[in-house]
């Protein structure tokens, strides 16, 4: 372990029937979310799901949303939507550089 208390939530170390417990969900939702690209836990050497904090949260938002009546791909676009803004704010705090468009020269 690095210390790096971000790597931390994002390190898998949850097996799927606890994370399922965590967030009030049954393990076969985890899977459904999973083949749909809506989370991607890590694995184990063994091929075994390991679920970080993160993932949790993101499971947390994924059932927030279906309990708002979305369905599987509008919460795909909610998610993604989210992570784009994410990345705009981060930009514009001056956290991340931006790359140029394409077709444009970095100046």
């Amino acid at each position: 372990m690095d210390g790096d208390p971000e790597s931390d939530t994002a390190r898998g170390v949850f097996g799927m029937s606890v994370a399922a417990e965590l967030v009030g969900m049954d393990p076969q939702s985890l899977r459904l979310y999973e083949r749909r690209g809506l989370i991607e836990p890590d694995r184990t050497a063994g091929g075994t799901r390991r679920y970080s904090p993160d993932d949790l949260d993101r499971l947390r938002r994924i059932k927030h949303l279906l309990g708002a009546g979305l369905n599987l791909v509008g919460i795909a676009m909610v998610l993604d939507l989210e992570a784009d803004n994410d990345i705009l704010r981060a930009q514009a705090a001056g956290d991340i550089e931006t790359e140029p468009a394409s077709g444009e020269e970095a100046r």
